[in-house]
């Protein structure tokens, strides 16, 4: 039996990529919640486990469902609190901002550069108007999201016992692989999400005693929003810097002032992710930072924020499921970002 050219191979696998990532595009309404209700579920099953050798499954599966609720509304409303705050202080300082507006202009036409009626036709009050609308449908977008995804984790719970009993009772191959990969992946998704808990509470308490060291108002705000941007690697922790920098500018009058907000929370940021982090997860969490910030930047662009977030996890999910197959253990080794050992 002929086999196909290798060019031919690698056209087809690209173009069955394509296909796949327009698939899931097109279908984020309900692929998206499964994806992130599998994710959560991987990552609270362990809590309902343990609860049900000690109390009724019902009652596990019901105080399962409220930690995590309480865990997402702790979340959601950190996120609305400290965003809410900046806007509330941006829209009560709007006399300095204008100033602070009139005073780049002044300085950019000083120097010939005329952007003063590029800006005038961008920036008015029907911009800000369509901004609120937008934020306000995302919202209700997310909102929804939410309901759905805990619907789905609600029943999957129901089932995670009965599909890994029948599992077991499988005795062919790929089913006792895939068995041992939803493990592995289970437990290292929930290292995964423990440690960048920690590393986003920690740069949530270092960015705001550096906000306080500087003067910077809102403190405690821009922590917060740190802690959760964190969650999304690389591009989180990038527009947590950008807009106390923003901020910064606008509360200090000066771009010098503000460059020294942005060096600071970048060398911090810095050091978090990209020295205490690695140290953490340690060598079993090993993936090649260029193919995390590919599944971040991939994962938004299918799916938005939600993706730029689910993007890592699926990343890590889908090379410990490589690693449980012969053919692809050479594939999940090269994407793993270790060193070879002799």
């Amino acid at each position: 039996m002929s086999t196909l050219p290798r060019p031919l191979i690698v056209l087809l696998s690209l173009t069955c990529v394509v296909i796949l990532a327009s698939a899931l595009s097109a279908a984020q309404a309900v692929v998206a919640p499964i994806v992130f209700a599998l994710f959560a579920i991987a990552l609270i099953w362990p809590l309902q486990g343990a609860l049900q050798r000690r109390i009724p499954a019902v009652a596990a599966l019901l105080i399962t469902m409220l930690v995590t609720l309480v865990t997402l509304l702790g979340l959601a409303w950190l996120v609305a609190w400290a965003f809410g705050r900046v806007g509330a202080h941006v829209v009560a300082n709007a006399a300095q901002l204008q100033a602070f507006y009139t005073a780049q202009l002044a300085w950019a036409e000083a120097r010939g550069i005329d952007v003063a009626g590029t800006f005038a036709a961008q920036f008015d009050a029907r911009w800000l108007v369509r901004l609120a609308q937008s934020v306000l449908a995302q919202l209700r977008g997310t909102l929804s999201f939410i309901l759905l995804t805990l619907v789905f984790v609600l029943l999957g719970l129901l089932e995670v016992g009965a599909v890994r009993s029948q599992m077991l009772v499988l005795r062919h191959t790929t089913p006792t692989a895939l068995l041992r990969a939803a493990e592995r992946i289970g437990a290292k998704l929930r290292a995964y999400m423990l440690v960048r808990t920690l590393v986003s509470v920690v740069t949530g308490l270092v960015v705001w005693a550096f906000a306080s060291i500087m003067g910077l108002e809102l403190a405690a705000e821009w922590g917060a929003i740190a802690l959760v941007l964190n969650y999304i690697p690389f591009l989180g922790p990038l527009v947590a810097t950008l807009f106390p920098t923003l901020f910064a500018a606008l509360q200090f009058g000066s771009w010098g002032s503000a460059l020294m907000v942005f060096a600071g929370l970048q060398v911090l940021q810095f050091l978090g992710g990209s020295y205490i982090e690695p140290r953490l997860a340690g060598r079993n969490l090993a993936v090649s930072p260029f193919l995390v910030l590919a599944s971040v930047f991939i994962g938004g662009f299918l799916w938005g924020v939600p993706g730029a977030f689910i993007g890592p996890p699926a990343l890590i999910a889908a090379l410990t499921l490589c690693e449980e197959f012969l053919a692809a253990r050479p594939f999940a080794a090269l994407l793993s970002g270790r060193e070879a050992r002799d």
